[in-house]
This record gives structure tokens, sequence and C-alpha cells, in this order.
């Protein structure tokens, strides 16, 4: 396959429940080797360049023991699941035995036929990481204590939820600095040399059956971050970071593998920095869920090195189906503004149909929900309006947009460009409750030379303007609360 899209388009998949849904409706038990073409097809066909399959390392019943006896994390199996049942929690795809594919799922030939079938139509293939922390059974505790942040018998009686006994030695659980510990999860210590080594190899193995990783909560290895969170516990501090380490070696092996980071806490310049590909843009999120159209503008202005190493998205297995989060004009507003950005892209199993109940990961089923068609014939119509031009490989460009002494409703909006030697694109997004006016600013090659026809992708309606009226004044709009124009536009035939 050729190198990586400058900004891949990655569908998210749940892989345990998606291959138990295949199974219930096949009638047989369905594994990574037998999915049906036809659903490689569809996803091809979607546009999509590659597919994360989320949990598919060999899960922890020792994790699980300690997950069932979590009173938390029961009730909200429960909630997400009303008829749940004890064999409905299958572990966290987040407590890892081993890096090895779970059998359930098909194990490691499953999977290599998997991504050959993916390859053949042109989509590769990610898969999960986790740096932080192990499985409490898993054979590192027994062979390689040292890679651990240790505790002793004052802590485990002291805070027991914080510290679990395995074999006679005292572990920390695992943590992030913000939240009590996981207590199925043991915690893992990122300034060991050791355990840096044994990363590398563990990632390597990785790299030969994938084309690339999420690395869960990647910050958390950031040495201020670990070193605030673990204190004396892990050691010295090393004069080199762990992704500084880590992610050149596998490269070096592997040049075209993917690096993704799971970010948060405004840790993304800095872990690009250290190598990742992409990390997540959760403040874009934020601002799309909860924030004004100012916010997402000026987030819009940061610099654009930084932006295009970003992932965009309203949905992962982490936050709320975004059918939940947003009332169904501002999802489609947000689903606009998020997949027209520069950055990769991402979209999560569930979010076309409009799925609203956010499974929680260690659960192997979900509750049948009815698609939301007509939320699922407009991410059919963005996604074919993606795929159909080349304009998102071109230049893009943020717009400012005017108003009047009378009338600043245009800080309602948000507007971009997109520009190659073929294709203009003209993105505008109403982010408000309110009707919004102005007057969108824009310039690209060619723009003053003629009249030009803005065709709306969503609507069977465009707009003629003379492109010298255009470059001077600017593209009036007037949108509707959460409305948006996505234009493409043609030259006339009065033109250059």
């Amino acid at each position: 396959m050729n190198s990586w899209t400058k900004y891949p388009q990655i569908y998210e998949i749940n892989t345990w429940v998606w291959l138990d849904e295949l199974s219930r409706s096949a009638g047989r038990p369905i594994t990574l080797a037998s999915v049906p073409d036809v659903e490689w097809d569809s996803i091809a066909a979607l546009g999509f360049d590659a597919v994360w399959l989320m949990g598919v390392w060999e899960r922890s019943s020792k994790g699980r023991t300690i997950s069932m006896a979590d009173e938390a994390l029961r009730a909200d199996f429960q909630a997400a699941l009303p008829d749940f049942k004890e064999t409905d929690n299958v572990g966290s795809p987040y407590c890892i035995r081993r890096y090895r594919v779970d059998e359930h799922l098909g194990g490691p030939e499953g999977l290599a036929v998997a991504r050959a079938k993916m390859a053949a139509r042109g989509l590769r293939l990610i898969l999960d990481f986790v740096p932080n922390h192990v499985a409490p059974d898993h054979l590192w505790l027994a062979e390689h204590p040292t890679y651990f942040i240790r505790g002793g018998d004052k802590d485990l009686s002291r805070d027991p939820a914080s510290f679990i006994d395995i074999g006679g030695n005292i572990f920390a659980c695992a943590r992030d600095p913000y939240f009590p510990a996981w207590s199925d999860k043991v915690q893992l210590n990122g300034f060991h040399p050791g355990l840096r080594a044994a990363a590398v190899e563990t990632l390597n193995a990785v790299a030969e059956q994938c084309d690339g990783v999420r690395c869960d909560m990647a910050m958390l290895l950031l040495n201020p971050v670990f070193e605030e969170t673990w204190g004396p516990r892990a050691g010295d501090r090393p004069e080199t970071e762990y992704w500084g380490e880590v992610i050149p070696a596998i490269k070096k092996a592997h040049p075209d593998f993917l690096f993704i980071a799971e970010a948060y806490w405004d840790k993304e310049w800095a872990l690009q920095q250290q190598g990742f590909d992409f990390c997540y843009d959760k403040r874009l999120y934020d601002r799309l869920a909860r924030e004004s159209a100012e916010s997402v503008r000026l987030h819009l202005r940061a610099d654009r090195a930084y932006q295009d190493k970003l992932v965009r998205f309203i949905e992962n297995h982490d936050e709320a189906r975004a059918a939940a989060a947003f009332n169904s004009e501002r999802h489609r507003a947000a689903a606009v503004a998020a997949l027209t950005l520069p950055g990769a892209r991402l979209i999560h199993e569930g979010q076309l149909e409009g799925l609203r109940v956010r499974l929680p990961v260690s659960l192997g089923r979900r509750p049948e929900e009815a698609a939301d068609t007509d939320l699922l014939a407009f991410y059919l119509q963005l996604l074919c309006a993606l795929n159909e031009g080349d304009f998102m490989q071109g230049d893009w460009q943020l717009c400012e947009c005017g108003g009047w002494p009378d009338n600043m409703s245009c800080n309602n909006l948000v507007a971009w460009t997109w520009v190659t030697e073929n294709s203009r694109c003209l993105i505008v997004v109403n982010l408000s409750e309110t009707q919004s006016q102005g007057l969108v600013k824009f310039a690209w090659p060619g723009l003053k030379d003629g009249l030009w026809r803005l065709n709306d992708v969503f609507r069977s309606t465009g707009f003629e303007r003379d492109g010298a009226e255009l470059e001077k004044e600017g593209f009036y709009v007037d949108l509707s609360a959460w409305g948006f124009h996505f234009l493409v536009a043609e030259q006339g035939n009065n033109g250059q």
C-alpha cells in the first residue's frame, strides 16, 4: 500500500461487540477471520482510510473479577444494558493480559486474515497500545517486578483501593493524577529503562500486525506528568522522554507506522514534538459541545503545523454518544465542522446511525437501538462530499466573518475554505441557537476573475456570485440556528 494520506479518515469499531452482533445476525460464530466481505466493502465505500479495531488484545480474567466487585462499575453496566448479566462483562480491553489477539475474536491468525482483506480494499489497520498499565495477571508482574511502581504493607493497609498484593508483592494500582486509582490495573514505571526497552519490544511485535497504534492516555508517560503523579516512587527522572525513546525506535524498523495519542490537559503539542503523528483534539470537542463559536474560532487560529496533527471527532468510546450529547441540529453542525477541518478525522461505529447508549468498554453486548435514518442519510451525504472532491488535500484557510453595527450575529459563524489546483470549497457553520447573518471574506487564486457558482452539497440550490464582488465585499450568508453551508465552487461561463 502507499503511504498514509495526509489527513486519514478513521473508523473506530468496538471489536468484541461488533463481532457479537455479526454472529447474532448470521446465526453462527463470526471471528475476525470470517467477517463477511460486504462489511469491509461498506466501510471502504464510505471513504475511510483506516479501521481502528478497538479491544483486540487478550483480556484479563483477574481484572474482570475485580471489576465485578466494583459497585460503581456494575451500576454503569446496568445503566447501559438494563438486562445486564455477569457474562456480558468480558473484561476491559485496557486491562491487557498480553498483546496477543484474544482467541474469542479469532486469535492472531484471524487478525491477519482481516488485515489482508482490509488492505485489499485500501484500508489500514490501527490497534491499541496501553503504555501506562497492564492487567494484574500480566507475565511481567512475576518476571519483571521492577518494571512497576511498588508499594509496601503500610500502603496497602492505609489505602487498599490504590494498592494490590500480587504474589506477596505490593504494587500500585494504575491511575491518572486527577481520579481514583483503577483497581483492576497495575501501574508500570515509565522511568524504568528496562520497562522502556520492553515497551519497544512489545510495540515492534504489534507493528508486525498492523499499520498504527492509538496510545491510551499517552500524556501520562510525559516525564513531568509521571514525576508529578508518582514522585519518589518512580525513581530518578530520566534525561530522555519515554515517547522520545519509544517512537523513534519503532519508526526505525517500521518507518510508515502511525502513532496516535489519546491526549488531554493541553499536552498535544508536547506529544507531537516527541514523534506522535496525531493527537486527540479534545479541546475542539469540548468547544463544539459546550462553548461559543468564538471559542472554536480562537482554537482554529493555532499554528497550521499543530492543527495538521490533530484528530478531530465528536464521538469516541470514551465520550457520550453524539446523538445523546447534541440535539439534532447541533449534531449536524458539529459533524460538518469537525469532519471538514485539517487533521485526521475519527468516526465511531454507531455514530452514523445515531446510536445513543455509550457502552462501557468491558461489555461484550449492547442494547438494541433503532437507527436514525435521517441522521444516517445526512452522514452518507457528508461522507460522499468529502470523498468526491480532492479539496481536503489542499490549502486550508480560516475566514473572517464581518457584520454590521446593528447586527453582530456574525460572531456566531465560523468559516473556512479549501483550495486545490482543481477545486474550491467554502464551509460556513452557525454554532449558535440564533439565526445569524454575516459577510464571509475569503480569497483564493482567480477569485476576482469572472463569475462563480457555489453549489450547496446539502441542498439543491446554488449561489451565482461575481468574483470581484466576493473579493471586495465577501459572501453574504443568513443561516438558521445550527445551520451550515457546504459549498463547492465552479467557475462560471465568463471566467478566465
